[in-house]
């Protein structure tokens, strides 16, 4: 393979001579192949649009020439075409604030824009990764404000699957209003409800968790682009921060704002850990619904077997027909691994120091890492899963009217220790809760199919109207 030689104050490195990156990129893929993992493509966008607005906002102000800025931009708009993505190979785990991925992109962009002016790759002139592509600026408010970016970029993706899921559960909701089932608290017979309700009510837990989501994208609307090494704004020129945030809202629409406190952006990456802990705690809702879909699925034959999902593929090796709830298991795995992503970005959240967080290489990667997965997951899981469940309206039935919990609309009638006896009576001899009523002679065989019907058992609206009989009954007793 040809090879370039480059030089810096730390000596000579050898390069491939076809390559965009150059020095400072060769040495940490000689020093820092640890994962094989790189920062993903929407935070690359999100680097090269902010590199790209910070060439137009020096050429508007007189800090750079013209002919350069236009080579800049157009290099940048190259890689944002798609080209030159293998040239950014640095690992995520790097030398500390992301330094490395931020020379990596200054050299990218050098080399092309000579290349643009007739020069060569590795000569950097007339175009300089530190004078003129990194101008203005440095690793240390550029590589916050293009996570909060990225994080922006990427949010679109997973709040639209996510209105999407909600929806959905929403639609089965309303499918499903006319099933009667059994509610249970503690793994163990409740009062009636409708399988309606239960999905409708997962439906407004994910409405929440994209709403939770939307706040914390607004935290990252604020950027402290134009702080420089610790946030004065060193070498930077007057109304270059202001004019850095209009190109950057001109190139992605996103209504980003200045920072209040440029320092304060820099040292605290806590608008990050918000992004973290919203999709944690979206991942706690999902994989809590999905394990009441497994549970509510579970079956066919000895489970509770009270909804249908799509069969997907064969769960087993060994026993023929079984049928697993495998989008679920999925995304059960998916919200795990988010839950765990976000332990780590509140560790390295916290572990700033001073006037810099140098651990923001990995806070991105988990914090985007979370992202794609769970929008991928949701999608998946709504497309192959949700919108394909089936109730089992028989099965539902037979647990509604079986359920110990019907005995709670005694209590108005019989106070709730003489229904606690008919519920230990019927458990002890085996008997509905029905056959014990009447064998008591609670309520007449009218009173019991209108009273201990499943199905008038939805709302309060039944209980004052019970309350109202039990005092109407009392009235007539003193009558007699």
């Amino acid at each position: 393979m040809a090879r370039r030689v480059e030089k810096d104050a730390l000596g000579e490195v050898d390069i491939p001579a076809q390559a965009y990156y150059g020095i400072t990129t060769q040495r940490v893929i000689r020093d820092f192949t640890i994962s094989g993992l790189k920062l993903q493509p929407k935070f690359l966008e999100a680097y090269i649009i902010l590199k790209r607005s910070c060439a137009l906002a020096n050429v508007k102000l007189g800090r750079l020439e013209r002919r350069l800025s236009e080579a800049i931009v157009k290099a940048a708009d190259e890689v944002l075409s798609g080209k030159m993505r293998d040239q950014f190979p640095v690992d995520v785990f790097q030398m500390g604030a992301g330094t490395a991925f931020n020379m990596n992109c200054n050299e990218v962009l050098a080399n092309r824009a000579n290349e643009i002016l007739g020069s060569e790759k590795g000569k950097y002139v007339p175009v300089h990764p530190n004078d003129h592509v990194n101008m203005s600026q440095s690793t240390n408010d550029t590589f916050p404000a293009a996570i909060r970016l990225a994080i922006l970029l990427t949010l679109k993706d997973i709040e639209g699957e996510m209105q999407a899921l909600e929806k959905s559960l929403k639609r089965k909701g309303k499918e499903f209003g006319g099933v009667v089932k059994s509610g249970r608290t503690h793994l163990q017979d409740a009062v009636p409800l409708t399988l309606g309700q239960e999905f409708t009510a997962y439906g407004v837990a994910v409405g929440k968790r994209r709403a939770e989501l939307l706040r914390a994208g607004e935290s990252c609307r604020e950027i402290g682009i134009g702080g420089s090494a610790v946030g004065t704004g060193l070498n930077t020129p007057l109304g270059y921060r202001d004019e850095v945030v209009a190109e950057l809202n001109r190139a992605t629409g996103l209504n980003l704002r200045l920072a209040e406190d440029l320092m304060e952006a820099m040292q605290s990456q806590t608008a990050v850990a918000e992004m973290s802990g919203a999709l944690r705690d979206t991942a706690l809702d999902l994989t809590r619904i999905a394990n009441d879909l497994r549970l509510l699925a579970s079956g066919p034959k000895t489970g509770l077997a009270e909804i249908r999902l799509p069969a997907l593929a064969a769960g087993s090796s060994i026993m023929p027909g079984k049928v697993n709830p495998s989008m679920l298991e999925m995304l059960n795995m998916v919200c795990f691994q988010v839950i765990g992503n976000d332990v780590t970005v509140s560790m390295v959240v916290q572990a700033g120091q001073l006037e810099l967080n140098v651990m923001m290489p990995v806070m991105t990667f988990d914090v985007l890492f979370s992202m794609n997965i769970l929008t991928n997951a949701i999608r998946q899981t709504r497309i192959r899963c949700i919108d394909g469940i089936e109730a089992n309206e028989d099965r539902c039935r037979h647990y509604a009217e079986a359920t110990l919990g019907l005995a709670t609309v005694l209590n108005p009638i019989t106070g709730y220790c003489k229904a606690s006896e008919v519920v230990k009576q019927a458990l002890k001899e085996g008997k509905t809760l029905i056959e014990v009523i009447r064998e008591k002679g609670i309520l007449s065989e009218e009173e019991i199919s209108r009273i201990m019907n499943p199905a008038n058992m939805m709302s309060p609206e039944t209980s004052v109207k019970r309350k109202t009989e039990k005092s109407s009954k009392e009235r007539k007793k003193k009558g007699r």
